[in-house]
């Protein structure tokens, strides 16, 4: 294959918490800096109030924390395959739809790139997950096609796609110097995606591959579902979470819910939530909880929880424990979060992280001893639970670590080149 030559295309993996952008040329790193010379863009926007513009990335994150008025909007990519793609929002006092607001963000990725690269890209391979949606083929394609419906309304002429996890395998193909059959776990966001692939130097510049994927899968599992379970099992328990009405029933979950979910925070703001709240008031037991979640939501402050809760998910990876302090809320209050709490909360995630390993590893005729090695990529796949999980189903396999934030992009771009010259 020539390869003197920078490629004419690009390739984009649009993630959950993360997106890069990732253009082949001979001899320079893949990916782009898109962020103050980082090649990750946080996949945020924030729409500044007072300036009336938005805001993307790591600038949107400190502008919301410096406390600037406006509506903050993170996890975006989980808005594909949900029924709120065909709904709008409201956005500086206006309704945008919620496909332009993806729009929005996947415009400034391009934008960025060709700026740091100096050129116009009009051809793309988009990263997607192994399943949008689990378990429904149709709303599966509907997310494929509004993706690509999105990108070319951006500008792109040519679109297409690669799994996230394929594109992570040709990343990796790139160091290797003997073939290997490879388990890929990528474990981003929103999504768990898993692919055995047979992997060798020899193998790489064959533009069909179909016969060296195995097989393919994953799970509605990741990052976002981790931290949920960590809000709702630690720090929600705070905000009534779990306590009694006077009827003995529990208090009802859903605002728990919208709270440790990064989409809906913003909906247990509106007036009917606030009105249930306060009409629950009156028939619950213990109302320190509830009292503490008014003031959650007079701040506004759901957001701000969500990322210190985040935040304890990723100090917990080194950690055994951290101690968040909660005096936003109510002077002196904090709570202590370990990781063997963490670990419990997740504990039947993992399972079904596992059982979709064994399923991938059954439909592919492939026995645990056989898997040379287990590729692990994406931001939330330092979770010490989860690689010991996943580890201690392949016994003979040794166990590498991609670029986690950056594998996906570099084999998109791998494969741009490949589809497009």
């Amino acid at each position: 294959m020539e390869n003197s030559a920078p490629a004419r295309a690009c390739g984009i993996d649009f993630g959950t918490s993360n997106s890069t952008v990732g253009w082949h040329r001979p001899g320079v790193d893949t990916l782009i800096a898109l962020e103050d010379g980082k090649i990750t863009l946080p996949s945020v926007v924030f729409f500044n109030l007072e300036e009336r513009r938005p805001v993307y990335g790591r600038l949107a994150l400190h502008e919301y924390l410096e406390g600037y008025e406006g509506r903050l909007m993170r996890s975006l990519k989980s808005l594909l395959g949900s029924k709120l793609i065909k709904h709008d929002t409201s956005v500086l006092g206006t309704a945008m739809p919620f496909k332009d607001l993806l729009g929005l963000f996947i415009g400034e990725l391009k934008k960025r790139a060709e700026h740091n690269a100096g050129r116009a890209f009009d051809q793309v391979v988009l990263g997607r997950p192994v399943h949008f949606v689990d378990d429904d083929q149709a709303a599966d394609q509907e997310a494929e096609d509004t993706l690509a419906e999105v990108a070319r309304k951006i500008g792109f002429t040519d679109v297409s796609f690669q799994y996230e996890p394929i594109a992570a395998a040709f990343d990796y193909e790139s160091t290797l110097n003997r073939e290997e059959l490879v388990l890929i776990v990528d474990i981003g966001g929103g999504t768990s995606d898993f692919s055995l692939v047979r992997l060798s130097p020899q193998r790489r510049d064959i533009a069909e591959r179909h016969d060296d994927i195995l097989a393919t899968g994953g799970v509605h599992i990741g990052g976002t579902d981790f931290d949920k379970q960590l809000s709702l099992q630690g720090v929600m328990p705070l905000f009534g979470y779990g306590s009694r009405m006077k009827s003995q029933a529990f208090m009802p979950t859903s605002l728990h819910m919208n709270l440790a979910t990064w989409h809906t925070i913003n909906s247990v703001y509106s007036q009917k939530s606030q009105l249930a709240l306060a009409s629950m008031r009156y028939d619950i037991q213990d109302t320190d909880g509830i009292d503490r979640l008014f003031k959650l939501i007079e701040q506004r402050a759901g957001h701000w929880l969500a990322m210190e809760v985040e935040e304890t998910k990723i100090q917990l990876t080194e950690a055994q424990s951290r101690h968040v302090p909660l005096d936003r809320i109510q002077p002196g209050l904090s709570v202590e979060l370990s990781r063997a709490l963490f670990e419990s909360a997740i504990d039947p995630l993992l399972a079904r992280v596992r059982g979709s390993v064994s399923q991938l590893l059954g439909t592919a005729g492939v026995g645990v001893e056989q898997v040379d090695t287990v590729f692990f990529t994406g931001g939330s796949s330092g979770i010490p639970a989860l690689r010991q999980s996943v580890a201690a189903m392949l016994p003979n396999a040794q166990h590498v670590e991609g670029n986690i934030f950056g594998s996906i992009g570099s084999g998109l771009a791998i494969e741009a080149r490949k589809r497009y010259g």
